[in-house]
């Protein structure tokens, strides 16, 4: 946690990159099992990693609607939380299958849902944790674009029952507005911490954690000499 802000850094693929995001203190550590995302890393490759990846940082699996057997598969290879993203117009029951499967604690919603949309009660139902990702029509998360930060905190503050966790576009020199603007107290950062999809900049991720530190730090008092 940083100053009060969790952190999660997602799009890992390597050992190097789950090192550096635990030695900058990330809270979490995502890993994206989709096929179509440019950040892609197999099950198995995942699996090769677990026996040296940092201990006592939360590992996150990062899928788009998976089956049943699909998420139970996962979860059996050593993930603690599960990040789903899904359409909005995915039946309930199948969000409450992924539910019963991990845990309404350990599973995270992501629903591809367009800007101004209804908030279905079957989502906050069925997760303790939901995050706000930007919507654009082509994929499910990634984009690097700036979400509606007004928005998000409209949410949080109609249902403070749940954990809210805001993505999508969140650089360095963009974070301390989103937050500020937000109210977010749990990042999820991607694309604007790399040189390239996949490709993590070690610069930008200590840059990242710098800045959430700046913007959290109290100010100083107009008093102090």
């Amino acid at each position: 946690m940083i100053d009060g802000v969790r952190l999660k850094f997602c799009g890992l693929r390597s050992l190097v990159d789950a090192e550096y995001a635990d030695k900058l203190g990330a809270d979490f550590l995502g890993f994206i099992l989709y096929p179509k995302s440019p950040r892609y890393l197999r099950l198995q490759d995942f699996i090769h990693l677990v026996p040296n990846l940092p201990a006592g940082r939360k590992r996150v699996a990062v899928m788009v609607a998976p089956t049943v057997t699909e998420l139970a598969a996962t979860a059996a290879a050593g993930f603690d939380r599960f990040q789903i993203h899904f359409p909005a117009d995915t039946p309930d029951q199948t969000v409450a299958r992924w539910s019963e499967t991990v845990g309404v604690e350990r599973l995270w919603l992501a629903p591809k849902r367009p800007p101004g949309g209804p908030y279905h009660q079957g989502w906050l139902d069925a997760a303790a944790t939901q995050l706000v990702d930007t919507f654009h029509e082509a994929g499910f998360g990634g984009s690097g674009q700036t979400g509606n930060w007004t928005e998000f905190a409209k949410l949080r503050e109609a249902h403070p029952h749940r954990t809210w966790i805001l993505a999508g576009g969140l650089t360095p020199d963009k974070i301390a507005v989103a937050l500020a603007e937000s109210g977010a107290n749990f990042v999820d950062v991607n694309s604007g911490v790399e040189t390239a999809p996949g490709i993590k900049d070690h610069t930008k991720m200590r840059q990242m954690v710098l800045a959430i530190h700046r913007q959290r730090a109290p100010a100083p008092s107009p008093d102090a000499s």
